[in-house]
C-alpha cells in the first residue's frame, strides 16, 4: 500500500499503481468525470497514469490551469491526427500549450493550408474527437524512437531525439497518431467537446530566420460548446477594445518610422490624459510624503557600472554615445539617478523614510519582434519613486505602498488583481542574481510577511527576482478578463551598497537603508493602453480629452451655444463646439463615435429658455438643466474621479 496526501493534508492508502483517475472515482464517479489530469509531489501527471510510490496529489480539473494547459497539449495532437490524415506524409516540429489555445508547428512539404481547409480539419478533429481515444503513455528506448522516426523519414523527431536521454522518452497515441511527447495528457479525446481553429502563420524552424520557415496552426477548445462561445464572444469584444485600434480612432498618440520603431508621440488627446494621471500621482505621493525630483536622460558608463545594471542589463539598452572620451548611456531606468540624490547631502534616521519620486523617461531596447502597441515601447514614461529606509520602517513602508495600489485599482474599478512575489534561485547567484544568499533570504521573508499580514492575494514565482532584490509584480485584470502587467514593487539590498548609501543612527553609527523601488501607475505607456481597452474607449469623465461637446442645430443658435462653451472653459471643463453645417443626427453620431462623456444639443427651446439638453454617451438624456447646475455636476463628478 501507499500513502497519498491531499491538499487539505487527509492522508489515505492504496494500493501501488493506482491512478489520478482511480483515486477521483474512489471519492465519487462524478469527480471522477471532471478529472482530466493530476499534480503528483509537483509535477503534472497523466490522470491514467499509475503511482507507485508515496505521493502528494491533486485532482486537476479543467478550471486549473495546469488542467486547461493539458487539455490544450492534447488537443494539439487531435489536430496533428486529423492534419495527418488530410496531408499524408506531413512532419511534425512541436505542438505547446500556450496562453489561449495551442499550436503545433509543421512542413507540409509543396502543399499549403489554407482558411478554407480550416472548417475542414476542426469537422475532422470533430469526428475524431467524438471516437473517444484514450492517450496512450509508452516509454520508449531511444534506439526504437530513432528506428520509428528514420522509417518515416522525419527529422524535425529525430533533431529532438538528440538531446534526449535513453530512459527519458515517451511516446503518446491516441487513434492512429503516435508522437515523440512527454506529455501529460487527458485520459480520451472524447472530453474535447469543442473546437476552433484560429489561425495559420509561418514560424522558422527552431526559430531561427536561416531555418526551414513551418507552417503553424493555431487554436483552442473546450470541454463545452458553452464555454467555446463564451470565448469566441470575449475575442470580438477584445477586438473592439484593441488599444491600438482605440488609440487611432481617438488621436490617443501614433508612431513613426522616421522617428523609429516603438517610440510614441502622444498626440492632443493622448497628452490630456497622461497629465491627468500626472495629476493623480503628485496628489496621492504628496499626501503620502514624496518629494518630487527630475534627473536627465542620461549618464555615465561608470554610473551603470556601479549599479549593476550594465553586467545584468545591457541587452535592454541602447549602445553607448561617446562623448570626450566618455561613454554615455539613454537612461533605462531611473534608480541610479535616485541613489545619487539620496547621497548628495548626509542623512541621519531622522531623515528616513526618503522618499523621491519623479515621472522619470527611460529608454529600452525590446526586440523589434516584441515591439506591441503601447504595451511593448522603447521609450517610457515612468510613475517611479524610491524609498530609502531602516529594517524597521520596511514593513510600514511596503504596506503603504502596496494600499497605494488599492487606492488605484478603486479608482479604475479594478476588481480582479493578483501580485507576483518573485524570488531568486539559488542556482544563478553571481550571474542573474548579486551573489547575497543571506540577504536575498531575509528580504524575501519580510516581503512575504507584510502580503500574507495584509491578506493581499499573491503567487510565488522562483527565478523571477529583480538581480538586486525581490519583487512583486501586479498583474491586474480588465473588465473583460485580459491580464495586464501593471508595475513592479521591488526591495533593493545590493545598490544601497554599490553607491556607498548609509545614513547616522541615534548612537552616531553608520548603517545602510533599505531601497523600495515602486511604479503603482507603471508606466503611461502600458497603463492608458490598459485604461482604453478596460473602458472600450469611454474615459471617465475626469480623464476624458474632450468632457463635452456642444451640437447646436443650426448656426441660429451659435451665439448661445458660445455663451456656453465660454462658461464652461472659465470653469476648467475641457469643451470643444462643432460648428459644422451638418444636422444634428450626425453631430450626435460623431460626438459618440469619438467617445465624449457629455453632449449638450442647442436648439430653440434651450436658447430660450437659458437651459441645456443634455445627453450622455451611455445613452441616457437626464433633465435639462442651467448652465450653473451643469457644471456643479461636471466639478463633482471630476473631483471624485468617478469611474
Amino acid at each position: 500500500m501507499i500513502n497519498i496526501t491531499f491538499p487539505d493534508g487527509a492522508v489515505r492508502q492504496y494500493e501501488s499503481g493506482v491512478s489520478p483517475l482511480d483515486i477521483a472515482k474512489s471519492i465519487s464517479e462524478g469527480l471522477a468525470r471532471k478529472i482530466i489530469a493530476a499534480n503528483v509531489n509537483g509535477k503534472t501527471w497523466d490522470a491514467t497514469r499509475p503511482i507507485t510510490e508515496d505521493a502528494t496529489v491533486k485532482l486537476l480539473k479543467w478550471e486549473d490551469p495546469e488542467g486547461k494547459s493539458t487539455f490544450w497539449h492534447s488537443t494539439a495532437h487531435l489536430m496533428a491526427e486529423a492534419v495527418e490524415s488530410m496531408f499524408p506524409g506531413v512532419k511534425f516540429w512541436v505542438g505547446p500549450p500556450v496562453d489561449n489555445g495551442f499550436y503545433y508547428d509543421m512542413d507540409l512539404g509543396d502543399k499549403k493550408i489554407t482558411e478554407e481547409d480550416l472548417r475542414v480539419l476542426e469537422k475532422k478533429m470533430n469526428e475524431l474527437a467524438k471516437q473517444n481515444n484514450p492517450y496512450i503513455r509508452k516509454e520508449t528506448p531511444k534506439a526504437e524512437a530513432v528506428e520509428y522516426f528514420t522509417e518515416k523519414g522525419d527529422e524535425y523527431k529525430l533533431d529532438l531525439l538528440q538531446n534526449l536521454e535513453d530512459g527519458n522518452i515517451t511516446f503518446y497515441t491516441q487513434g492512429n497518431f503516435t508522437d515523440l511527447c512527454r506529455g501529460p495528457h487527458i485520459p480520451s479525446t472524447g472530453f474535447i467537446k469543442a473546437i476552433k481553429l484560429t489561425n495559420i502563420a509561418g514560424a522558422y524552424w527552431k526559430g531561427d530566420e536561416k531555418n526551414k520557415q513551418l507552417t503553424r496552426l493555431y487554436g483552442i477548445s473546450f470541454p463545452s460548446q458553452k464555454e467555446l462561445d463564451e470565448y469566441l464572444a470575449m475575442v470580438e469584444e477584445a477586438k473592439k477594445r484593441d488599444h491600438r485600434k482605440l488609440g487611432k480612432e481617438l488621436g490617443i498618440y501614433t508612431m513613426d518610422d522616421d522617428v523609429g520603431p516603438g517610440l510614441i508621440m502622444w498626440m492632443p488627446n493622448g497628452t490630456v490624459i497622461i497629465e491627468e494621471l500626472e495629476k493623480l500621482a503628485k496628489e496621492t505621493e504628496a499626501a503620502a510624503g514624496y518629494k518630487r525630483v527630475v534627473t536627465p536622460h542620461i549618464a555615465k558608463e561608470s554610473m551603470y557600472l556601479t549599479s549593476g545594471h550594465l553586467p545584468y542589463y545591457a541587452d535592454s539598452m541602447y549602445p553607448p554615445m561617446e562623448m570626450e572620451g566618455e561613454k554615455y548611456y539613454l537612461k533605462s531606468m531611473n534608480c541610479p539617478h535616485h541613489h545619487k540624490i539620496y547621497a548628495a547631502e548626509p542623512k541621519s534616521y531622522r531623515d528616513l523614510p526618503y522618499r523621491i519620486a519623479e515621472y522619470g523617461t527611460v529608454y529600452r531596447y525590446e526586440q523589434s519582434g516584441e515591439l506591441f502597441g503601447l504595451m511593448r515601447v522603447r521609450c517610457l514614461h515612468m510613475n517611479d519613486a524610491h524609498i530609502y529606509c531602516t529594517k524597521e520602517q520596511f514593513a510600514d513602508e511596503f504596506r503603504a505602498v502596496n494600499d497605494m495600489y488599492l487606492k488605484y485599482f478603486k479608482i479604475f474599478g479594478i476588481e480582479k488583481y493578483v501580485m507576483r512575489l518573485s524570488l531568486h534561485s539559488k542556482e544563478k547567484l553571481g550571474i542573474k542574481y548579486v551573489n547575497q544568499p543571506e540577504l536575498w533570504l531575509e528580504t524575501e521573508e519580510m516581503v512575504r510577511n507584510v502580503l500574507v499580514e495584509s491578506g493581499i492575494p499573491f503567487v510565488e514565482v522562483a527565478d523571477e527576482a529583480a538581480f538586486y532584490g525581490p519583487k512583486i509584480d501586479v498583474q491586474i485584470y480588465s473588465v473583460i478578463g485580459r491580464e495586464f502587467t501593471l508595475a513592479t514593487n521591488q526591495v533593493d539590498f545590493s545598490q544601497p551598497r554599490s553607491f556607498n548609501l548609509s545614513y547616522t543612527k541615534p548612537d552616531n553609527t553608520s548603517d545602510i537603508p533599505l531601497i523600495i523601488h515602486r511604479a503603482p501607475l507603471g508606466t503611461h505607456e502600458r497603463f492608458i493602453g490598459f485604461l482604453l481597452e478596460h473602458y472600450a474607449g469611454r474615459l471617465p469623465l475626469w480623464l476624458s480629452p474632450v468632457q463635452v461637446k456642444i451640437l447646436p442645430i443650426s448656426d441660429k443658435f451659435l451665439p448661445y451655444s458660445k455663451e456656453v462653451f465660454t462658461q464652461l472653459m472659465k470653469a476648467g471643463i475641457r469643451v470643444e463646439t462643432d460648428e459644422r453645417s451638418e444636422k444634428i443626427g450626425k453631430k450626435i453620431r460623431d460626438a459618440e463615435m469619438a467617445k465624449v462623456p457629455y453632449m449638450l444639443v442647442i436648439g430653440e427651446r434651450e436658447t430660450t429658455e437659458r437651459k441645456l439638453a443634455i445627453r450622455k454617451n451611455n445613452k441616457t438624456e437626464p433633465e435639462p438643466q442651467t448652465i450653473e447646475e451643469f457644471i456643479n455636476l461636471l466639478k463633482e463628478e471630476i473631483a471624485e474621479r468617478k469611474g
